[in-house]
């Protein structure tokens, strides 16, 4: 078995630094190389490989099988899952739904500033609570692309969206897994959690809308979008205080902006209609309008977001315990047993060992791929994808050139996602990450302003807040107590981090360009998008630092 080595160069500063490169290099063929997320990702790969096993000492065989561990998770669940993602609506479109769910929204508002939050905002933030993992983002900008976005702007605004939202994704995920990582009461980080992120919850919406339209924006829209922030994360706050738990914070919240927002455009409407450069003019819009469409019609037309919603709310609550039991040893029998498949990572499971002071005793690492056929998110957006058939004017036929027509949209960034996951595995199981979270930790009582970092990075690598709280949550906690800082505290910091690196995570910006079929267009979305992540970063950063003064341990 071998044992992860933290500072193979007997300097924790440069091991850090040669253990990042990685990491560097791919925001550098992102952003100033100006190379395909394909060529990045591959680059990025082969420098992690190399260091991996020449500067870190990780065997090859562990670095073989951390490519493959890499391209089983990017094809299942998250390629499942953009997969299905993008079917269902392509199916809309074919069925002739989005002239409908055009006119409906523009009834709310003809203004784009407007339609942007509902759509990107408080449509995206549900569907992350719902069902997280890629899906907001994906159905968020196709459906900013079909109401006249410009592909690239639709993306980077449902990324950006996502910031408010991340953090509680997939039924409170990400926050239930720091606490069980980190140590720590579930309530009381639940609880601290709300001073550390939703302030910048409530100011996202102010933030989009300066992005889309400057100063003109934010003074004649910018007060709606600070009310509709505040009645968001007013909500999110309200659970987490009051309930103690992650599980609902976005699921109400959001539908209850969404309400407000809809109703506040019942009595007032901007002054100035602001419209995307490649939208269609405010006169076409109106003379759509002038179709008037029954409640059945609008309802018929949104239909597949609401088999969505319900399915996969199923497969996260009710149904949830019925596939975790498939997935324990022992258990996976009946009907159930075909559905959940496990394989061990050769030349990883029980092959590698973390040690000091990242685990308090050697402990083996855990590779073990899981193929969960019917739990998988992906599968409850295939049971609507399916429903939506049914109960549509659309034939199996055309739904399967859809589905031929989504494959041929999607393998490369599929691909990409497989990539950017496999880089993830190999700096995990190399133990770099490891390694630049150590060196992070001696800034002593420094820690704190720097501690949102890690969760950055944890994100940027690994495309996931949960994986993120998985690989540092016990490491903040750990560092808290060392410095005499409220642990609950830093575990917040790690995960507000994260959700601030998953602006430009390179696995979300993949399932952003697939969904709106831009694929090769990686690097212009994370020059479009690394300055709001990195201001936002550094936002963090300060006031995570100056709470850590304040907030009693």
């Amino acid at each position: 078995m071998w044992q992860q080595v933290y500072d193979p160069l007997h300097s924790t500063v440069l091991s850090a630094l040669v253990a990042a490169a990685p990491i560097i290099l791919f925001l550098l063929s992102l952003t100033v190389f100006k190379l395909t997320g394909i060529k990045s990702a591959l680059l990025s790969l082969a420098a992690a490989l190399g260091i991996g096993i020449f500067v870190f000492g990780l065997p090859a065989s562990a670095g073989a099988g951390s490519i493959l561990y890499g391209f089983l998770a990017g094809m299942w669940p998250i390629g499942w899952i953009v997969l299905m993602a993008v079917w269902l609506y392509r199916i809309s479109v074919r069925a002739g739904n989005f002239d409908i769910v055009r006119s409906s929204v523009s009834a709310i508002s003809t203004d784009q500033r407007i339609q942007m939050l509902l759509i990107a905002f408080c449509f995206g933030g549900f569907l992350e609570g719902a069902a997280g993992f890629g899906i907001p983002i994906a159905i968020a900008a196709a459906l900013l692309v079909n109401l006249g976005f410009n592909p690239l702007k639709a993306s980077m605004f449902a990324l950006i969206a996502n910031a408010a939202s991340g953090a509680y994704g997939a039924i409170g995920i990400p926050v239930t897994t720091a606490a069980n990582y980190g140590n720590i009461d579930l309530a009381g980080l639940s609880i601290d959690i709300v001073p550390v992120l939703q302030i910048f919850s409530m100011l996202i919406p102010v933030l989009m809308v300066a992005i889309q339209d400057g100063v003109r924006g934010v003074r004649e829209v910018g007060p709606v979008a600070l009310l509709i922030g505040a009645v968001f994360s007013g909500g999110q706050s309200a659970i987490l205080f009051f309930l103690g738990s992650p599980e609902l914070v976005d699921i109400i919240p959001p539908l209850l902006a969404l309400v407000v927002l809809a109703l506040i455009m019942r009595v007032w409407q901007p002054k100035n209609i602001y419209r995307e450069p490649t939208a269609p003019t405010l006169e076409e819009v109106q003379e759509q309008g002038a179709v008037k469409h029954t409640a059945g019609e609008i309802l018929n037309a949104w239909s597949p977001f609401v088999y969505l919603s319900v399915a996969i709310l199923l497969w996260s609550t009710a149904l949830k315990p019925v596939f975790a039991k498939a997935v324990k040893p022992g258990e996976s029998d009946g009907l159930l047993g075909f559905s959940t498949i496990l394989f061990n990572i050769p030349g990883v499971h029980g092959a590698i060992e973390q040690a000091a002071p990242i685990v308090t005793r050697p402990t083996p690492v855990k590779a073990v791929f899981t193929w969960n056929i019917l739990g998988a998110s992906g599968t409850a957006i295939l049971v609507a994808v399916l429903v939506t058939v049914l109960f549509s004017k659309i034939s199996w036929k055309a739904a399967f050139e859809e589905l031929s027509g989504t494959w041929k949209q999607l393998w490369l960034p599929i691909l990409m996602i497989c990539l950017v996951m496999s880089l993830a595995n190999v700096m995990n199981y190399a133990g770099m990450i490891s390694s630049i979270a150590l060196a992070a930790s001696a800034a002593g009582a420094f820690f704190p302003l720097i501690s949102p970092v890690i969760g950055w990075i944890g994100v940027f690598v690994t495309g996931s807040v949960t994986n993120n709280n998985v690989l540092f949550a016990g490491l903040q906690s750990a560092t808290a107590h060392q410095i005499n800082v409220n642990p609950t505290l830093l575990v917040a910091s790690n995960t507000a981090g994260g959700v601030m690196g998953k602006i430009v995570s390179p696995q979300s910006i993949a399932i952003a360009v697939a969904a709106v079929n831009s694929a090769g267009q990686e690097s212009k979305i994370t020059s479009m998008s690394i300055k709001y992540s990195a201001i936002l970063l550094v936002l963090v950063c300060v006031w995570v630092y100056l709470l850590s003064l304040v907030m009693a341990r």
